[in-house]
This record gives structure tokens, sequence and C-alpha cells, in this order.
């Protein structure tokens, strides 16, 4: 596997942003000449691609930091793409930071300039962790055009609860909720409400896969099955999974394998009904 580390200009960030890229690559036991590495690690076709967001206080650093998910990544061959994003629920920010424009739109477009990858809505997915799951599921409902799946581990899934929470604890936040969301009075209904995003995806017929997962200590817990299950009242094509486990890089490491898993799920599929065929 191959990690690297890239420095580009956001249009959307207004700042020189650094990107942590994996990108599957011939391990010792492998001899390959650059043809085969083209034609049987992907880089011909172009890789399936993962953008993986992380949490409250994490960074571009935190799936590598914290997780195995670039040993997962190599066995599975597939590229992640890992940025910053500060504690800001991958907002569009009012008189800021245009934090959704730069993952649904700005992201895409440099890594598919600079990297192997594929170009197709089939191939690109998205996934987090916590204030990461919320940013995986708002970004690809934003974006069911860019992204065919997405994947929330201990998401904080139902941004107007978490809003009307904070309300009511006097303990210092890391969030300006005004600054992020303009009016957060107002965030039920609106474009950074996935359930309502999830809704104007059906209604134009362009919806993406969905992955929620919670460890059942977590907790976040209660929240993400009450998602679920309004999710699944809307018709969504939901994997849901559950199993022991806490707010942690236990539980996300471990959970990230399967994301892997059902991220390629389909490709799998489509590679051996070619073959069969």
């Amino acid at each position: 596997m191959a990690l690297l580390q890239c420095h580009i200009y956001s249009h959307a960030l207004y700042s020189n942003i650094s990107l942590n890229v994996c990108l599957p690559t011939p391990t010792s036991g492998d001899r390959v000449d650059y043809a085969t590495l083209k034609r049987d690690y992907g880089y011909e076709q172009g890789l399936p691609v993962v953008y993986l967001l992380h949490g409250m206080f994490g960074d571009a650093n935190s799936w590598i930091r914290f997780s195995n998910v670039d040993r997962y990544a190599q066995d599975r061959r597939i590229a992640v793409v890992m940025c910053s994003a500060g504690n800001n629920f991958y907002q569009n920010i009012p008189g800021g930071l245009s934090l959704e424009t730069f993952f649904t739109e700005e992201l895409p477009a440099y890594t598919r300039a600079l990297f192997p990858v594929s170009s197709r809505r089939e191939d690109t997915f998205i996934g987090g962790f916590s204030m990461g799951g919320y940013g995986a599921l708002h970004l690809a409902l934003k974006a069911p055009e860019v992204f065919a799946k997405a994947a929330s581990m201990s998401g904080a899934a139902d941004i107007v609860a978490l809003y009307e929470n904070a309300k009511k604890n006097p303990a210092p936040s890391p969030f300006n909720w005004n600054a992020m969301f303009k009016d957060a009075e107002a965030l039920q209904g609106s474009g950074s409400d996935i359930f309502a995003q999830y809704q104007a995806c059906r209604d134009r017929g362009c919806v993406p896969k969905l992955y929620v997962a919670c460890g059942t200590e977590d907790f976040l817990y209660a929240m993400n099955l009450d998602a679920k299950e309004r999710f699944l009242q809307m018709g969504a094509d939901l994997t849901w999974h559950d199993a022991p486990g806490g707010h942690d890089w236990t539980f996300w490491d471990s959970e990230i394998q399967r994301v892997l898993d059902w991220l390629l799920q389909d490709r799998k599929k489509a590679d051996s009904s070619v073959i069969m065929g």
C-alpha cells in the first residue's frame, strides 16, 4: 500500500490543504511489471475510491493513526482519500468555508485528475464515523450523482436532535451552531437535515445506498436505531449492523472492514457476472 501526502490549493476552502491517500500497490511477494500493475491492480480501469471522514476533533490523519484502514484497503484494492474538515459538520458555512462544495465537487475532481481512480459513480463512495458519519450521509445525499454508497459508523445522524440537546446542555460546545447553519432553529426540513435530504433525493430519482452501524454501548445508539427506522420507512436501500462496542476506535477499526466489503459488493457481483457470461 502506498501512503501519499499531498498538498493542494482549494478554492472552496481558500487555503492550501493536505490530503492523505492510500493506493494499493504490489507487496514484497508480488513480482509485476507496469502492464501487470495497471491490469491486475485496477489502475487501468480505475480503482474504486472511498472518501473517509473524521469525527469531532479529528483530522486527515485520524484513520491512519488509529485504525488499520491502509492494510484493509490494500487487501481489497480500493483507494482511500482522507482530508481535514474541522468541527464544522461538513457544511457550506455562510460567509465562510464551503466544505460541502469541497468534498462533493473539488476533492473528487482533484482525486480523479491525480490518481488512478475510477470516475464512475458506481465506484465512488463516502464513509465516516461520529460527526463524519453524519457528514458521509449528508454529502452523499447532497450529491447522489457523485456517490453511489454512503456509510455511517456511530454517526451523529439526527442534526436536529443534536442541536436540541446542545441547547439544554450548559457545558461549552465545540460547535458554533448558528455560524455553521445560519439559523440553527430552522434545521428541521433544511438541506442539512439528512431525512429531508433523503426525501429530496427520492423525488429526484437518484438515491445512494446507505450503511448505518453503531455499537450497542455507544451513547448515540438510540439515535442510530431511530435513523435506521426512519430511513427504512422512506424505502431506503439500507444495511444495518450493530455489535457490542462503544464510541471508540475498537469498534470503528472492526466496522470499517465490514464497510469496505459492503462498498465493493456490487462491483464484485458485476465482475462475477462478466466472468460467468
